[in-house]
């Protein structure tokens, strides 16, 4: 059976991440300080105790969410038998980590100005994101393009999670202003999400330009294994094509959805989940039929890997 690790998003996060793993392994205690010198502050201490809002503002979340990933990896990486590779949105570093093609420090790196750099154009340019639960997605996507070629402002898709679970990404106040109009298309559920900008949308262009030059200074290396992209949903290996993906990540749509069933379609029926949370773990379930699933966010998850 061909297995694949998934490596979890942003949303993913709770207050007390990797406290347990840091007690239990002198190893991870030492990854886990060096980080915190590497990023010149204590990401593990908010981690463990939080507060909860600090640990949601993107700028912590996403280091945080890399760290707890990357730590698990390692810890299970002499069994882990990695045939295939992929992650959501920031999760995609840790998988790009996982397979090779980058090392600890140069990823933990890119995440956090990542973070940082959408954080401030969050800032700078006022957007949300919406969770659009039980529509049709291609109404969805054409709703979206309707609605911004009619108005000042931009509203796209963001995240095609799984079948009928949709996140839209754009102009706040244009978002918050249109969003009855996902219920009167035949969505269940519009709601919106507890985040600090449009991420996945061109309002995040100011980010782009600084971190397409910091991932073009940064060393990648092929991966060892195939790595599904958010940006094509499919296989890459070649340094250079990785690259490439990331920087059009910042700015395009994560295909989740099509990444799963693509996965499915090349033999992958085995996916563990590595990092915070379970929430890959429930995409993949509605998304793919006949597949196990198993996840590895604590240390007693990986002392059963380990078997």
């Amino acid at each position: 059976m061909k297995k694949a690790f998934l490596f979890s998003g942003q949303g993913s996060q709770y207050t007390g991440m990797l406290k347990d793993i840091a007690n239990s392994s002198t190893y991870a205690k030492e990854a886990i300080d060096r980080a915190d010198q590497l990023l010149g502050f204590k990401l593990s201490e908010i981690c463990f105790d939080g507060p909860e809002e600090k640990l949601r503002e993107t700028r912590y979340t996403q280091p945080a969410i890399f760290l707890h990933s990357a730590i698990v990896f390692l810890l299970i990486k002499d069994k882990a038998d990695c045939q295939a590779t992929a992650g959501h949105s920031v999760g995609e570093y840790a998988a790009l980590f996982a397979a090779g093609a980058m090392d600890f420090e140069d990823a933990l790196r890119l995440v956090s100005l990542r973070g940082e750099l959408m954080f401030r154009a969050g800032e700078e340019i006022p957007g949300t994101m919406f969770a659009i639960i039980g529509g049709n997605d291609e109404k969805i996507e054409h709703l979206c393009k309707e609605i911004s070629s009619a108005n000042e402002g931009i509203i796209v898709p963001a995240n095609f999670n799984s079948p009928g679970q949709v996140v839209i990404s754009g102009s706040r106040d244009l978002l918050r202003e249109k969003a009855a109009e996902f219920k009167s298309a035949g969505a269940k559920m519009v709601k919106e999400l507890n985040v600090s900008g449009a991420f996945h949308s061109p309002l995040m262009e100011p980010a782009k330009k600084e971190l397409e030059k910091a991932i073009n200074q940064t060393k990648f290396s092929d991966a060892n294994c195939d790595v599904y992209t958010n940006v094509y949903a499919k296989p890459a290996r070649n340094a250079d094509d990785i690259k490439q993906s990331l920087v059009l990540q910042l700015t395009s749509p994560v295909l989740w959805t099509q990444t799963l069933l693509n996965m499915k379609e090349d033999g992958y029926e085995q996916f563990i989940e590595i990092g915070p949370g379970n929430v890959l773990q429930g995409l993949a379930k509605r998304t793919v039929k006949d597949i196990q699933l198993s996840g590895i966010d604590k240390f007693e998850d990986i002392q059963a890997y380990l078997g």
